[in-house]
């Protein structure tokens, strides 16, 4: 079992890759845990796509992809926030509008400037190469990010839960909107270029709605997310070394499964373990079944 454990340790490409993916474990179901609440889970994928045009335009320029990437994601959330202000449209038809926009933007400046950008690096990324240098931005921005969640847990909450209540006490709602989206914003583009769009998107949902299942409260929502994205980070890895697979396919796997345990098991909330109606005996003998009682958590 030793040997089992620490023989992919072995090689110095497999140890970045698992230290990277722990990385991305943390930052990603922190900031997606406020997106589940806010109910805009979409708004990740939106993000992650919506940076294409950011990266042609970088990588025509010759600067770092990542400024690119960032002021394109950025520039998608001041475009769903501009048609909710200015219409009737619904944010998750807002939110398809960009994506589609965004996205297709983006391949028409990858063919107009004559861009060399590894699409299929974009979308399932390249972990296995990731550098000591990639190992310390990503450590520099999750620092960043806990340390300013933390000085700002409280407004955030406030805020996630009851924005028009956040208002009126005079909290600056436009702010905390978009100071959050950078924070997503961010998390998304560190994890884009090591681990691509589909374990980006995977890490920023699939941990936090698997802790939204355990837990009731936001700060253990965060905790526990983070703990299951890196141990899906650890998993993954281990699934690809030994059973030859792709390393962000498998980590997105063992986050759905660590989702579907919790779907089935989770002791409040799982399809297999969660408290059955019981049965009432009314007065005239027949067997009738109350109505289950509406869960109630912080969360709901």
């Amino acid at each position: 079992m030793l040997d089992w454990l620490l023989d992919p340790l072995q090689y110095e490409f497999v140890r970045n890759a698992i230290a990277i993916g722990m990385i991305v474990g943390v930052i990603c179901p922190v900031v997606g845990s406020y997106l589940i609440v806010l109910r805009m889970s979409l708004l990740g994928d939106v993000i992650a796509h919506a940076v294409m045009p950011g990266l042609a335009i970088a990588n025509a320029l010759r600067i770092d992809l990542s400024i690119g990437a960032f002021i394109s994601g950025m520039c998608s959330t001041f475009v769903i926030a501009w048609i909710r202000q200015q219409s009737r449209v619904r944010v998750d038809a807002a939110m398809t509008l960009t994506f589609s926009t965004f996205f297709g933007l983006g391949i028409a400046l990858i063919s107009l400037l004559k861009t060399q950008l590894d699409l299929e690096g974009f979308l399932f990324g390249d972990i296995l190469n990731v550098t000591q240098g990639d190992l310390l931005h990503g450590v520099i921005v999750a620092v960043i990010l806990l340390v300013l969640i933390k000085l700002h847990y409280k407004e955030l909450l406030f805020y996630t839960f009851d924005p028009l209540g956040a208002e009126a006490a005079g909290l600056p709602t436009t702010w905390i909107h978009y100071s959050l989206m950078a924070g997503v914003t961010l998390a998304i583009v560190t994890s884009l270029k090591v681990v691509g769009v589909i374990m980006a998107i995977a890490m920023l949902v699939g941990p936090a709605i698997t802790a939204y299942l355990l837990v009731k409260e936001l700060h253990m929502m965060m905790l526990v997310g983070a703990g299951l994205g890196v141990l899906a980070a650890i998993g993954g890895m281990y699934s690809s070394f030994y059973w030859d697979l792709p390393s962000g396919a498998a980590i997105a796997l063992v986050i759905f499964g660590l989702f579907l345990m919790a779907l089935l098991f989770s002791p409040s909330q799982g399809i297999l373990t969660r408290p059955r109606p019981k049965a009432i005996r009314p007065r005239s003998g027949k067997v009738a079944e109350s109505a289950a009682p509406k869960p109630t958590a912080d969360l709901d």
